[in-house]
């Protein structure tokens, strides 16, 4: 029978042998998803509008009913440049995934050569002695280990699951780069409100200064009210420079998000506008949702499954291992007959490799694998708290930050009336001109708080969403 139909028979009994092998189960522990315990509401649910709905956490952003946000948002997500790494890694670590595929297949490859050998006169025992001869080889080695005990089918699902990891590594770049963009421009708008509410109180002060000074050239005051007036201005011209320092590193921090230069955004944003405004009922979803919804606890979720996965690897390793090893080619020592089929030749069987005098070191590589999935696991139930606690710590912050918000429009009102009261009574002369000054002082501070609380507030929801784990999901992630 022709060697060749040989092979062919063994190679048609081998193939659904190993197929059947594959099919089977592989050694080391199957991955369970951990189970986690979550609280069946939040306990701030009740406060600062907050509900347990679904929130829309992809479009987050939207609730502000703000297009330059919209807009800005729109912009990082195609051009942020930490987003642009988080992509080019996980393009990396999709390769370095397929690539562990192909351990599962047999690995063929090439080699030739010529040899020009020349032998010791003295090695012979011919006469007379060939002393110089050439050698040509060319053949192809194949390999191709059976996956009888799983090992290499825990390496792939390893490898899936680095490779999902890295892929909420991403999602997670994504959430922060859009709550920071949405916290500068925030913040750029609260600056800019602070500095429009100084240029208002000093027009109200510059007039006080000139009111203080025209009685005092009538004799009807002292040269003291003048003073205090003058200091009080000043005072509120100090605040200006700071303000407008905050406001362009704002724009500068923009630009950068949006990987431009950090210029880039001064002309689009130098307009004034409203710190964006909330919405009076805010969905948070229930703490179930959130597991399934916040990428760090997704990603120490596919941590575990590798780190399990390697386990049932480093068992693998106290079987033994079976190949197929095959080698055929051509060789001649002469370039005339080299393609001839005198000059074919090929080997090729099953062999085993065992690691049977190592297998102590095999177990302890097993105890560390699964002393490390131990500590992969707590770092998980760690994540979960972790993310439980920054949802509550975000609905506490946004829902206080209303009552104190509240609580300083009031204050404004308040010291609004006590202003024009002061003032009227001071140009009747039935005033003191300390009570105009201490008014308008406290309207100043009490507006300006009043400000940066509404910044706040708007703040404190932006980290509520990112707590929440939303605006990672794109059209990239449906497909």
């Amino acid at each position: 029978m022709n060697k060749e139909i040989i092979m062919k028979s063994k190679l048609t009994l081998v193939v659904p042998l190993v197929t059947g092998l594959l099919a089977g189960c592989a050694v080391g522990p199957n991955y369970q998803p951990p189970k986690s315990t979550a609280p069946a509401s939040w306990s701030e649910t009740q406060l600062g509008g907050a509900t347990n709905a679904t929130p829309p956490v992809n479009d987050w952003w939207k609730t502000f009913n703000d297009p330059e946000l919209d807009s800005l948002i729109s912009r990082a997500v195609k051009a942020n440049l930490d987003v642009r790494i988080a992509e080019g890694r996980l393009r990396e670590a999709r390769a370095l995934r397929a690539g562990a595929y192909w351990d599962l297949a047999p690995t063929i490859t090439g080699a030739g050569s010529v040899m020009n050998t020349e032998l010791s006169k003295n090695a012979q025992q011919q006469l007379p002695p060939k002393l110089n001869i050439n050698t040509y080889d060319a053949h192809f080695d194949a390999s191709w280990e059976i996956d009888i005990f799983g090992g290499l089918r825990r390496e792939i699902q390893e490898a899936n699951a680095l490779f999902q990891t890295v892929e909420e590594d991403r999602h997670a770049v994504l959430v922060s780069t859009l709550a920071e963009v949405a916290r500068n421009y925030i913040e750029v708008r609260g600056y800019q409100r602070r500095h429009a509410i100084a240029i208002d109180n000093i027009k109200a002060q510059t007039e006080a200064v000139e009111i203080a000074r025209a009685r005092f050239k009538a004799g009807l005051t002292s040269e003291l009210d003048v003073k205090q007036a003058e200091a009080l201005l000043a005072t509120t011209r100090a605040q200006l420079p700071a303000l407008d320092t905050a406001t362009k590193q704002g724009f500068h921090q923009l630009g950068v998000l949006l990987g431009q230069q950090p210029g880039a955004l001064l002309a689009e944003l130098a307009g004034i506008a409203p710190v964006p405004v909330t919405a009076p009922v805010i969905p948070v979803g229930l703490p179930s949702e959130l597991l399934r919804r916040r990428p760090d606890v997704r990603r120490a979720e596919r941590q575990l499954a590798a780190d399990t996965a390697v386990i049932g690897v480093a068992t693998a390793e106290l079987f033994p291992k079976f190949s197929l090893l095959g080698t055929g080619g051509l060789q001649s020592l002469s370039a005339g007959n080299f393609l001839g089929v005198g000059s074919k030749y090929w080997t090729a069987g099953p062999t085993m490799t065992w690691r049977l005098f190592d297998l102590g070191h095999v177990h302890s590589q097993i105890r560390a694998a699964n002393a490390h999935a131990e500590q992969t696991l707590a770092a998980y139930e760690k994540t979960v708290l972790v993310a439980f606690a920054d949802v509550e710590n975000a609905l506490v912050a946004y829902a206080n930050e209303q009552v104190r918000q509240n609580a300083l429009a009031e204050a404004v009102a308040a010291n609004r009336r006590a202003l024009e009261l002061a003032n009227e009574l001071y140009t009747k002369g039935l005033g003191n001109f300390l009570n105009v000054l201490d008014a308008e002082r406290s309207l100043y501070q009490t507006a300006d708080q009043l400000a940066d609380s509404e910044r706040t507030v708007a703040d404190n929801l932006v980290a509520l969403y990112k707590a929440l784990g939303g605006g990672w999901e794109t059209p990239n992630d449906k497909k």
